[in-house]
């Protein structure tokens, strides 16, 4: 508020804690290093679905995080943020020739969710520069380090679209489907150039022992395919990521470290030295560093309820309004200064600004009482929330900003400098706020006389 960042007239920011993204990366490269062999190769590729910009994605990449993605956007996000071909891994339901050609073509990992796309996968590897035309597969050896994703079918959390485990998962290979298993062995036995092997069981609600029992399964896949080809073909496990995230308290937990040493207890094999390992996750790295904050534009009360309705709702929080059970936020309430809101808990709800009644950031929540001019922080909310812009009404993206304590960050125009509390922060853009004019534009005003012409 002291730099005009956030006021009466741009009333919803999101802010990114640049250091505690910066130490959530420390955090996970630390705990598989604790438990896996010596000079294992782990990369760490992050699920660019979580947080899709492009300054996350180099600060990720210049602190020892790859990029895994799954759509030519995700690609193209991450080439834009310098990640070289060999730390991104390509995986999606629903890969294009072209998408494949692509990857094949830079040297990106590839997991192939079914029969039919290595099928395609096939033809393109004959197809190889520096293999035969024509040849079997197998015939060529790629660049891009390839492999299946299995789906154990272990069972689901308690969010069913979040769970991919299932019995009837759209992802992957189900393990326990008639002749499933035995197509995959041979599938692998017939092509030398499969070298991995990748499975994810979900991510939020699903518990630390499925996900380590999805991954006991596919370890137990890898070695039946070594020993049936009767050499160390598979050499890299993706282990895919999904650790649940608290949205309850600020209490980072589970932890990185208590999920690898799970792992290890739980399948002791996997970090041995014989299995390079590839993992994905994406919330738990980015959702404790991210906050939206927006002012409070009225102040009413409907049937004897407090009812402030904000600048944040659906556009931002689509999941938590549609979802409010499975995806709860937690708010905080401030002043018209900026200041934590001082007063006692008043049972009330916190509305954003869309044109329907369930656009509600949160319903009957205890919190100081707000008031026109206040603001209510939405916490946690630095994955899968402002990065996601839903256009309901045609509402404006929100301006998305770093911040750091002066030392912590590095300078540049696109940056500015406040002092809070005696502590002097910087800001650096990560994307401006969307303009009317750009709303126009993105809805066809280029083109106002198109169906008329018709």
């Amino acid at each position: 508020m002291e730099q005009g960042l956030l006021g009466p007239e741009v009333p919803i920011i999101a802010l990114l804690d640049v250091p505690g993204i910066k130490a959530s990366a420390a955090e996970l490269r630390a705990a598989f290093d604790a438990v896996a062999a010596p000079d294992t190769p782990v990369l760490h590729a992050f699920a660019v679905k979580a947080t899709p910009l492009v300054p996350v994605l180099r600060l990720l990449h210049e602190h020892g995080i790859g990029a895994e993605v799954a759509s030519p956007g995700e690609l193209a996000l991450a080439r834009a943020a310098g990640v070289p071909p060999r730390d991104i891994v390509l995986d999606s339901p629903a890969k294009t020739l072209a998408e494949l050609r692509e990857a094949l073509a830079l040297g990106i990992a590839v997991n192939a969710d079914n029969p039919q796309e290595l099928d395609r996968i096939d033809g393109l590897v004959r197809d190889l520069p520096d293999g035969p035309s024509g040849g079997q597969a197998g015939s060529s050896h790629p660049r891009s380090p390839l492999g299946i994703r299995v789906n154990p079918q272990v069972g689901g959390g308690s969010i069913a679209a979040l769970s991919t485990a299932t019995a009837t998962s759209k992802f992957g290979v189900g393990l326990r489907d008639e002749g499933a298993r035995k197509w995959i062995v041979q599938a692998y036995a017939d092509r030398p150039w499969l070298t991995r092997l990748h499975a994810h069981t979900g991510s939020q609600g699903i518990p630390l022992s499925l996900m380590a029992r999805g991954i006991a399964e596919t370890y137990a896949l890898a070695e039946e395919i070594n020993r049936r080809v009767g050499r160390q073909q598979i050499d890299t496990l993706d282990i895919g990521g999904g650790l649940p995230v608290n949205f309850g308290s600020e209490v980072t937990t589970p932890t990185y470290a208590q999920y690898a040493r799970l792992l290890a207890e739980a399948v002791p094999g996997l970090f041995d030295g014989r299995y390079g390992l590839v993992t994905e996750f994406g919330r738990s790295l980015l959702a404790k560093h991210g906050t939206v904050v927006a002012r409070v534009e009225y102040a009413k009360s409907a049937g004897g309820r407090p009812v402030a309705v904000t600048h944040a709702g659906v556009q931002i929080a689509t999941r938590t309004v549609y979802a409010p059970g499975s995806w709860p936020l937690r708010i905080a309430a401030y002043d018209a200064s900026g200041h934590p809101k001082a007063g006692p808990d008043v049972v009330q709800d916190i509305a954003g600004p869309a044109c329907f009644a369930g656009d509600l950031l949160a319903e009957g929540r205890a919190l100081p009482l707000l008031e026109q001019g206040d603001y209510a922080a939405a916490l946690d909310t630095g994955a899968y929330y402002f990065a996601h812009h839903y256009a309901y009404n045609s509402l404006a993206r929100p301006g998305i900003y770093g911040f750091a304590a002066a030392e912590g960050t590095d300078g540049g125009s696109d940056s500015s400098s406040g002092s809070h509390g005696g502590t002097d922060v910087r800001f650096a853009v990560v994307r401006e706020p969307q303009s009317v004019e750009e709303i126009v534009a993105e809805s066809g005003g280029a083109r106002p006389t198109a169906l008329t012409a018709l």
